[in-house]
């Protein structure tokens, strides 16, 4: 089993910063997926950014150049540093990590996520 748990979200002001974590823990071989996803009232469930072994880190359109994404392969954890927050950006934050645990089986977890909250 593995277990992918977020932590950071808040209340932050527009203009201002906050960054979010997420480790995954468990019987994990290799992970080659750790992306953040975020979801609106309303609204589907949307890439916002993510880092692949193979083709390193990209970004939403709306996010780039105020998101980044750092990955610790060693521990098996990511966050998203986020500067210069919208209101637009207010929603619910997942963690979605990819991999193969020690059994030999491809994994897909989601976190329970972290709600981010940017006031006006």
């Amino acid at each position: 089993q593995v277990q992918v748990v977020e932590s950071g979200g808040g209340l932050v002001q527009a203009g201002g910063s906050l960054r979010l974590s997420c480790a995954a823990s468990g019987n994990i071989l290799s992970i080659n997926y750790m992306g953040w996803y975020r979801q609106a009232p309303g609204k589907t469930r949307d890439l916002v950014a993510e880092n692949t072994n193979i083709g390193g880190s990209s970004y939403a359109d709306s996010v780039k150049g105020r998101f980044t994404i750092f990955r610790d392969s060693p521990r098996n954890t990511s966050s998203l540093q986020m500067n210069s927050l919208k209101p637009e950006d207010t929603a619910v934050y997942y963690c979605n990590v990819r991999g193969t645990t020690t059994r030999r089986r491809a994994f897909n977890f989601w976190g329970q996520g972290t709600q981010v909250t940017v006031s006006a």
